[in-house]
């Protein structure tokens, strides 16, 4: 008996070890603001899961990415660098772009496929769309999404829609055809052009399916949607031909699509051991107006290092782990992602390289002081473009007699009263820790994967 009782323990610890995993879900939209949700303020856009997602979890209020537009962003979400610190900080990725992320940074889904864990990518790569840098070269078992911008298109960027915004909304059908975006499998491109359409939905159904049959397993989705980047489509059941609606009907519908992969979770018995967390990876694209959204109260959108350029709406849930219908002021940024899951599964990361991301669990749950004091502003061509300590917050001048920005967020969130002034000494100090912070990342850089030889992709299919 004594015998028969040992045999079980050990082969029953590995089977309980493995489940006391805790599942990450990391849902990430593109251009939406920190106003574009109800539980963030917004007055005209209902997003009724993700309300509840909030009033189940916890809301993060002063969230920070990296760098104002999509590629950086993204980077450092999934490695917790500074996008100057891997060599991806200078703008955006296109078609002809032949560079990516290299596949020798360790990200997120790396350290979790490393520590059992099944993981999966559907949605927005941008971070390089040759074999060697997709998210298979990334510690992702699987990639279904678009490779880049949902605006680009395949090979070469040429031959875009020529209707307007509102034209195009209006002549979904029809337009959607004349973008030439292509759909990937693994590495293959497998619809050219994807259906924009129904791509939200089924990144959705993708997801599910994902989560559905790794649900007796550790598991790690990253869902970056392709919306409300431009040009917006939608699906007929979620179509309002009035313009003016555009965005408000894009944003309910990933909200609605949201709400089938979190009944999908609870379903399935797993709310008690999955976290999901909802950001987005920049500001709202004010310039297209009806199509882009809202930042208030925070200044200024996407491209820029104001407030509404960088901080964005985040949510984080996971019943019984993280304390229901609260809110987290602190300074915290998806930068700080990699380390936190590597906390919570209580697997360092390795020493082998620096990275700027710091452990926030504590933030997740109660009202510690957040170990990150300061954040650094790049622009999107990967300049220095401020620092924020603590509640102080320096912005470079931009062009010839241009002065310096200081701001006291603690009083004035919406970056109106330009200090700089009255605080001229306030001024140096921030701009000499910029200096050094950024000559340490400079001097610590590493290098962007770069391509050799031709795109193995056919022009079309």
């Amino acid at each position: 008996m004594r015998l028969l009782l040992l045999l079980l323990a050990t082969v029953l610890l590995p089977l309980s070890a493995i489940a006391a995993k805790p599942n990450f879900i990391i849902i990430f939209t593109d251009d939406q603001g920190y106003n574009d949700l109800g539980c963030f303020g917004s007055e005209t856009i209902k997003t009724p899961h993700l309300d509840r997602m909030a009033k189940e979890g916890r809301k993060f209020t002063s969230f920070m990415v990296p760098c104002p537009v999509c590629t950086p962003s993204r980077a450092g979400l999934l490695t917790g660098c500074y996008p100057k610190r891997i060599g991806m900080q200078q703008h955006v990725l296109f078609p002809a772009s032949t560079r990516g992320m290299h596949p020798d940074e360790t990200t997120i889904a790396d350290h979790l496929k490393a520590n059992g864990y099944a993981t999966a990518c559907i949605g927005k790569w941008h971070l390089g769309h040759y074999p060697e840098c997709l998210p298979r070269a990334q510690g992702f078992d699987s990639y279904y999404g678009i490779p880049y911008s949902n605006d680009m298109n395949h090979p070469d960027n040429h031959g875009k829609s020529k209707l307007s915004r509102d034209a195009s909304w209006m002549n979904q059908a029809e337009d959607v055809l004349t973008w030439h975006t292509p759909l990937v499998q693994n590495e293959d491109i497998i619809e050219l052009p994807v259906n924009q359409r129904t791509i939200t939905r089924r990144y959705t159904d993708k997801a599910i399916e994902f989560v559905t049959a790794n649900k007796d397993k550790p598991f790690f989705l990253y869902l970056p949607h392709s919306m409300p980047h431009i040009p917006l489509f939608v699906p007929e059941d979620a179509y309002d031909p009035d313009p003016q609606n555009a965005y408000k009907c894009v944003i309910e519908h990933i909200d609605a699509e949201i709400g089938r992969l979190m009944d999908t979770v609870r379903k399935e018995g797993l709310s008690d051991n999955t976290y999901v967390i909802f950001t987005s990876d920049n500001g709202p694209w004010l310039q297209f107006k009806n199509h882009g959204g809202s930042a208030k109260p925070l200044r200024d959108g996407k491209g820029t290092n104001f407030e509404g350029g960088q901080r964005v709406p985040c949510i984080m849930w996971a019943p019984g782990r993280i304390p229901a219908d609260t809110t987290c002021g602190q300074l915290a940024s998806t930068l700080d992602l990699l380390p936190t899951i590597a906390h919570l599964i209580d697997k360092p990361l390795a020493a082998d390289r620096k990275i700027d991301g710091l452990d926030i669990s504590a933030l997740l749950t109660g009202d510690a002081p957040s170990p990150r004091t300061e954040f650094l502003h790049y622009t999107s061509q990967g300049t220095p473009g401020g620092i924020r300590l603590g509640d102080w917050k320096l912005l470079l001048p931009k062009g010839k007699n241009q002065e310096p920005m200081l701001f006291n967020l603690g009083e004035d969130l919406p970056e109106s009263k330009n200090l700089a002034a009255q605080h001229p000494e306030k001024v140096t100090e921030l701009r000499t820790l910029l200096t050094e912070r950024d000559a340490e990342i400079t001097a610590n850089s590493r290098k962007a994967w770069q391509a050799t030889g031709k795109h193995p992709w056919p022009d079309s299919l």
